[in-house]
């Protein structure tokens, strides 16, 4: 087997912790954290998979709590609007001595493929029914949600186009929130497929703490092989398309492994670029992000990708209780939610930066 090395010919990681099962959670390391926006809990897996005690979550989404609540048990459940959440003056005191408080705003609002400012100061709702509310301001509800709480530490996730054009001002904007409530805050991009993670997921992290501690310390460089499609495939194969139609006419007669979507098909032989969300995975390329709205083929086969590749990339766990596996409900579900192994990534260097030696030092 040829070593794979990085640019600067350094020995590169194998990652395959991408595939496990919720036996594999290693014993309690004693730090607590509690989770906001918790979706289908893979934030709250990746604390579980470095030994956290995640003692329960906060979700506006009655679908998504139910499946929460199947897998994760949490300790305290709290089905509501964080903004509800935030008004509480009954929460349990365990709340207020939380070691990590975890955050993940809805980022749609966001994204490089939405509708970004014209969407900023408006309400919208979700397809799971919730109440609408406006989504921009979510990132500094969870800060007022910090300042309740007053945590050890906050982290908080969004999506890479935080980071780009007008949207920067928010990053400004939360950086002085935090520090008015008397926390430093430091942010980091991190990339999936420089994490072993199955799929090219980029997503923005805040780290923010009261504690005496230098953020800068903190090593967040990652070097792993990348995990291709072919490799979480294995032997799978994927649900049958029709024939007739046009995503199986258009890949079979003009695809090749250079094409990432099927518009990039209908680009090159000349037609008008449509089907935004249908993708094309290959053996030998990561897969590229996976979102709510997925579909995905598999560019040799002309099938679906298996539903387990969706759920290896994303990194949940093989016997994730989905309650309805279909594709659009796993796709949802991982779309929606932060993959367990990316968390797990971060959080050990945090623990490894030294950051939580007031619980984990040993004498």
């Amino acid at each position: 087997m040829i070593e794979q090395l990085n640019l600067f010919g350094e020995k590169q990681e194998k990652s395959t912790d991408w595939k496990w099962w919720f036996k594999d959670y290693p014993k309690s390391n004693g730090l607590k954290v509690f989770s906001c926006f918790a979706c289908g809990g893979g934030s709250t897996m990746g604390y579980k998979l470095c030994g956290c005690e995640v003692l329960g979550c906060n979700e506006i989404d009655p679908r998504m709590n139910e499946i929460y609540v199947a897998n994760h048990h949490p300790k305290y459940n709290f089905l509501e609007d964080i903004r509800d959440f935030n008004k509480r003056t009954d929460l349990p005191l365990e709340l207020y001595n939380l070691d990590i408080l975890d955050g993940s705003p809805p980022c749609s609002t966001f994204s490089m493929v939405g509708d970004r400012e014209n969407s900023w100061g408006k309400k919208k709702k979700f397809r799971e029914g919730q109440k609408e509310q406006t989504l921009d301001d979510l990132l500094f509800i969870f800060i007022d949600t910090v300042e309740k709480l007053q945590p050890k530490v906050a982290i908080m996730e969004n999506v890479e186009g935080l980071l780009l054009g007008n949207a920067w001002a928010y990053v400004q904007e939360i950086y002085k929130r935090f520090e008015k409530i008397g926390y430093k805050v430091k942010h980091f991009l991190l990339k999936g497929e420089e994490m072993g993670i199955p799929q090219t997921r980029h997503r923005v992290f805040f780290v923010a703490t009261k504690l005496n501690f230098n953020l800068d310390k903190i090593d967040i460089y990652f070097n792993y092989e990348k995990v291709t499609y072919g490799e979480i495939k294995g032997n799978e194969k994927g649900a049958e398309l029709n024939k007739n139609t046009i995503a199986y006419k258009y890949i079979d007669k003009y695809a090749n492994e250079n094409d990432l979507r099927l518009g990039d098909v209908f680009k090159k032989v000349g037609e008008k670029e449509r089907c935004f969300s249908t993708k094309i995975a290959w053996d030998k390329n990561v897969l590229q992000t996976i979102t709510a709205n997925l579909i995905y083929i598999d560019g040799k086969e002309k099938t679906r990708i298996p539903l387990n590749s969706i759920i290896s990339a994303q990194t949940f766990p093989q016997d994730f209780n989905f309650l309805d596996k279909t594709y659009s409900n796993v796709s949802y579900i991982c779309g929606m939610s932060v993959p367990p192994v990316m968390v797990k990534r971060l959080v050990t260097k945090l623990i490894e930066s030294g950051l939580f030696d007031y619980k984990l030092k040993k004498e």
